[in-house]
């Protein structure tokens, strides 16, 4: 490996950095091949440099989750689909997890993940998360597995960018459709619903909008797999806020495996809007007919049910739960063999059991669902994602198992202290900032390596590295200082407004989420 000699600047740089930050660039970047022959700076030999290794130090916290399936017959296989982890495969239901993606997918967003029924060994995922945000990430097509993820390939729809759902055919694996919701940030023509009838090596555009308007859901009947519902979402992210619904917002069914479609956003029953925000779609294969829409608009929000194929619908409720943050969630999913037992995902996980009239908090969840697969064959047995990983209930929700055995944590920001071992600060995705240690102190990390610091969950760590028990970290558009001695958390904010619902105009100070400290 041949020298590089930095500037005079990286190694001022370079030179006033923790060890731990020090250590952390000659590991992962490689810039600093070779710091000889300069005054004071370290040297490190071409094989001592070669045999370093990137390794996993924490936290052991799972991830926010876009998608989930299982697996049809081995009842301790799950897949999970992670917005920054990609995918991941558990093979004693949920006790170890093992990533399966990594050297295949190129992207580690994940929107949408489904199996074979009939042929286990062939999934398909869509990168590109749907939980569309201010930090989301963007995804590169479709991939194929046909040795139950051992290996993948791509198979097109690159420019799709952010998928919602993938489907496959229940009887037939080389029929596949996929919901795209295409570019976040503006207008393209690759969104709306594409189908495959030959294992991916073609697709055809079966359902297209506009450039404006992707799909965000997509339903089929499994039992009558010729009927499907289809839901499209005008969204547009700027830099300033995100613009969500229109015209572009509608509801479509198609009778004939996706070869026609008919517009039933205005079926008799459903609100007469101009606006829609993202709608939410369900159908259960226990009573063929029987379908929920979850709809916010201008003209109000509600939950509507179809017992007729969409051909007409009945008003249910407009629980003020079930809506929260419309652009984020409007999840619904359907048992396959109860009737009457529909899921709503939100901020909390709700179910009813009487066809959608009213709704109860399941218990023993964390926050921020996105997805829900129900076993049709044993619908005891379920995974949900939420934004703390993957959780498996094999007693239709009455216990769920822990996401501490899912390193896919979604870090923002990282920074060190000077202690041996050192410790790296960082704040995860709707977890809270924490400190990990260096290395652990059994054979493999664990959660008592790791230690919770402030309340943040998306801002920087700013420490003394000689003194770590004083930190600052910003969250948000607010500022604390968290002192471990004590465990008090002082808000410190330039400002004492938390500018939760305020508009950026209105707001005296407009840092926010990641602003620097």
């Amino acid at each position: 490996m041949n020298a590089i000699a930095p500037s005079s600047g990286f190694l001022s740089y370079y030179k006033g950095l923790s060890l731990g930050v020090k250590i952390l660039i000659c590991m992962g970047v490689g810039v600093v091949a070779s710091l000889s022959g300069l005054a004071g700076a370290t040297t490190l030999e071409s094989d001592v440099q070669q045999a370093l290794k990137w390794r996993h130090v924490g936290p052991m916290r799972g991830g926010r989750v876009n998608g989930v399936v299982g697996h049809p017959t081995n009842k301790t296989v799950f897949y999970a689909g992670y917005t920054g982890g990609g995918v991941w495969k558990t093979p004693d239901g949920g006790n170890n997890w093992i990533n399966i993606s990594d050297g295949y997918i190129r992207k580690g967003s994940i929107g949408a993940i489904d199996i074979s029924q009939t042929d286990p060994n062939i999934l398909y995922v869509g990168t590109g998360e749907h939980a569309l945000r201010g930090d989301v990430s963007h995804g590169d097509g479709v991939y194929k597995s046909t040795d139950g993820g051992d290996t993948w390939t791509n198979v097109g729809l690159e420019d799709t960018r952010q998928i919602a759902r993938v489907i496959i055919h229940p009887t037939n694996p080389e029929i596949v459709y996929v919901a795209a919701i295409g570019h976040f940030t503006g207008p393209n023509k690759q969104r709306g619903v594409f189908r495959t009838d030959d294992g991916g090596k073609t697709w055809k555009h079966i359902l297209f909008q506009d450039e404006a308007a992707g799909a965000i859901d997509l339903e089929m009947d499994r039992k009558r797999p010729n009927i499907l519902f289809a839901a499209t979402w005008e969204v547009r992210r700027f830099p300033w806020g995100i613009r969500s619904g229109g015209e572009g917002s509608r509801i479509y069914r198609s009778k004939d495996g996706g070869d026609t479609w008919e517009d039933i956003t205005e079926a008799p029953g459903l609100p007469k809007a101009k606006i829609r925000e993202r709608i939410g779609l369900t159908l259960t294969e226990a009573k063929p007919g029987r379908a929920w829409a979850l709809i916010s608009s201008d003209a109000g929000r509600g939950l509507y049910r179809t017992d007729d194929d969409g051909d007409t619908w009945q008003y249910l409720t407009d629980d003020v739960r079930l809506f929260a943050r419309a652009y984020y969630y409007m999840h619904i999913v359907a048992d396959p063999a109860d009737p009457e037992r529909v899921y709503v995902l939100n901020n909390s996980l709700f179910v009813s059991d009487d066809a959608g009239e009213t709704f109860d908090t399941v218990p023993g969840q964390f926050n921020d669902h996105h997805d829900l697969w129900i076993d049709p064959a044993d619908n005891n047995r379920l995974i949900e994602g939420n934004d703390h990983g993957a959780l498996i209930s094999f007693d239709r929700t009455q216990h769920w198992t822990h996401a501490d055995r899912q390193p896919t944590a979604q870090m923002y920001t990282l920074a060190t202290d000077n202690r041996f071992p050192f410790f790296v600060y960082g704040s995860q995705q709707d977890w809270g900032s924490v400190a990990v240690s260096s290395r652990p102190k059994g054979s493999r990390v664990g959660r008592s390596d790791e230690y919770a610091t402030a309340r943040s969950e998306a801002g920087h760590t700013s420490l003394d590295p000689d003194q770590p028990d004083v930190l600052y970290v910003s969250d948000h558009h607010w500022i604390y200082k968290h002192d471990r001695r004590t465990g008090y958390d002082q808000f410190i904010s330039p400002s004492e407004e938390l500018y939760y619902g305020w508009g950026t105009a209105d707001q005296k100070y407009r840092f926010y989420w990641t602003f620097p400290v």
